[in-house]
């Protein structure tokens, strides 16, 4: 026989853990623990009077973590590790680039002056011949051939800057480092000897071009002969020291036409008054000590813009390596 819903009223079915949520609300369980005088609590492991201690695996797992959450961790600290590499490589880039450009415009500008100079140089070597060429124990040494030699240094130093700048290339870099330093601390060895032993390369140079006055006039020697005749024109000025060594040149009372007050065909074989009496050498030397601020200023400049190359040489060298080794 079936029962009927009246019968089953009386009876009550057990409750079931999964049929209804009997947990306490917040605060309560406390509450009631204290009215029963601790009876059953968070300490006592005890409920109404029933023992509730934790099983083997409730023990196991209620100190035990889950290894999922150790590898959540480690994948975190790993990515934020990552953005932070990422952001400064993403710096060191920007500064690369920065450096890069600007290490191109100033090589650029000084492969240009480099071929600047050695054009004057080329003009002056075909124009003029060997112009300005004073001495006779260095023959070679004349205006034209400085600027030749100078012009090719300066925009040999200037094509590796910008080869080496515009493909970060760590051995171009290094090598217009090098070269730029090699010319630099030759450059300081002469100030330094040129000061210290001034006295001595006076001596030296009066002797050297009182030999040079021999070879005035003569046949290979035009570039000599044009110089001295420009220089004592333009500067009022006759002879090394004094007129008097062309005395020895001629073997006569005379001198060269550009030695006179007033040009005139053998103006040079008239009397001494018609002259110009000023000593060239010392001339020209106080010409460089007035005009010394001048000539301090082109070195300073000259210095400066070596020095700044050296700068951006070494320090876009030095991003370069970073970049190579963080951001690889």
């Amino acid at each position: 026989m079936r029962r009927s819903s009246t019968d089953e009223s009386t009876y009550h079915r057990s409750p079931s853990l999964d049929s209804k949520d009997y947990s306490f609300p917040n605060g309560a369980f406390r509450r009631y623990s204290s009215m029963y005088g601790g009876q059953f609590g968070a300490a006592s492991n005890s409920f109404f009077g029933f023992h509730t201690n934790p099983g083997p695996k409730a023990t196991k797992a209620k100190y035990t973590s889950p290894k999922g959450n150790k590898y959540v961790v480690f994948y975190l600290d790993l990515s934020f590790i990552f953005l932070l590499e990422l952001k400064r490589c993403s710096m060191a880039h920007n500064c690369l680039q920065c450096i890069k450009y600007l290490m191109f415009v100033f090589n650029l500008l000084f492969w240009l002056g480099g071929c600047g100079i050695l054009g004057v140089g080329i003009w002056l070597a075909v124009t003029q011949g060997n112009f300005a060429t004073l001495s006779s124990s260095f023959p070679s040494l004349s205006a034209a051939n400085l600027l030749i030699v100078t012009g090719t240094f300066v925009m040999i130093i200037g094509f590796v800057g910008c080869i080496g700048a515009i493909k970060e290339n760590k051995c171009l870099l290094l090598s217009f480092f090098i070269m730029l330093l090699i010319i630099f601390l030759l450059e300081l060895t002469v100030v330094i000897l040129f000061f210290v032993y001034t006295d001595k390369i006076d001596t030296y140079a009066q002797r050297d071009l009182k030999k040079g006055l021999h070879l005035y006039g003569t046949d290979g020697n035009i570039g000599l002969t044009n110089a001295w005749s420009i220089i004592q024109t333009d500067f009022r000025c006759c002879g090394v020291s004094n007129y008097t060594d062309w005395f020895e040149v001629y073997n006569t009372t005379r001198v060269p036409d550009s030695c006179c007050l007033e040009f005139s065909e053998n103006c040079g074989l008239h009397s001494p008054g018609t002259w110009w009496k000023a000593p060239c050498y010392e001339t020209v030397k106080i010409w460089l000590q007035e005009n010394l601020l001048a000539v301090g200023i082109f070195g300073l400049c000259t210095a400066m813009v070596q020095i700044l190359g050296l700068t951006f040489a070494m320090t876009m060298y030095c991003q370069v390596v970073k970049a190579d080794t963080y951001c690889a």
